[in-house]
């Protein structure tokens, strides 16, 4: 498989393509700063870009059978608008290049997981800092709802550096859930599982221990 990762300099679109590659598949990584990415294999192409530059986005898209999106942004910032507007960029190089597979990182307190952190994230983590990046994250999920691709979001838990266990959740029905921990190795693993599987199509499961 060709997969595009948009975010593989670290986290969990770093671990996809490690995982990506030891599984035998194709990346090719859009990246801001080459450098930054010291992975070197023969079935990795490198393509310096980002996801608001709608040309390299295009560019890098040609012959791809799936893409997927971790991105992420540091602290302080300003309004953030890199989730939609990068999205946006992403689907209009997808439609043009004809592929249709998508999957995209978001995280808890999107959509219908707001509410389900536990009571120090909701009451005090994400109205006093995450709420403005969820803000977005809410409308990049809803333009990649709205499209026509096979889409499936993925939103984690609350993340960690641990190991590749294979043991963790997917839950589309929240019903009493509070999300616990899971690694990025296991997050990466449900992604590519994903890819071959297409179990999820059109839903959004929360990803948890």
């Amino acid at each position: 498989m060709n997969i595009l990762i948009v975010g593989a300099t670290r986290g969990i679109g770093r671990q996809v393509l490690e995982q990506a590659l030891a599984s035998g598949d194709s990346v090719t990584a859009v990246v801001r700063d080459p450098q930054r990415l010291a992975t070197r294999h023969e079935r990795l192409r490198v393509v310096k870009g980002d996801i608001l530059d709608a040309n390299s986005v295009a560019a890098a898209m040609d012959g791809q059978n799936a893409a997927c999106c971790s991105i992420g942004v540091k602290a302080p910032w300003p309004i953030i608008t890199v989730f939609s507007e990068g999205t946006k960029n992403l689907l209009r190089a997808m439609k043009q290049a004809g592929v249709k597979r998508l999957i995209c990182v978001t995280g808890i307190g999107a959509g219908d997981s707001r509410g389900h952190g536990g009571f120090f994230y909701d009451r005090v983590f994400y109205p006093l800092v995450a709420r403005p990046i969820y803000a977005d994250k809410d409308r990049q999920e809803s333009l990649i709802r709205a499209s026509d691709v096979d889409w499936t979001i993925v939103r984690p838990g609350f993340l960690t550096n641990g190991p590749l266990t294979k043991s963790y959740r997917a839950l589309t029905n929240l019903t009493g859930v509070t999300a616990g921990w899971i690694s990025r190795a296991d997050v990466a693993h449900f992604i590519l599982t994903e890819l071959r599987s297409n179990q999820y199509l059109k839903q959004a499961p929360l990803l948890t221990s």
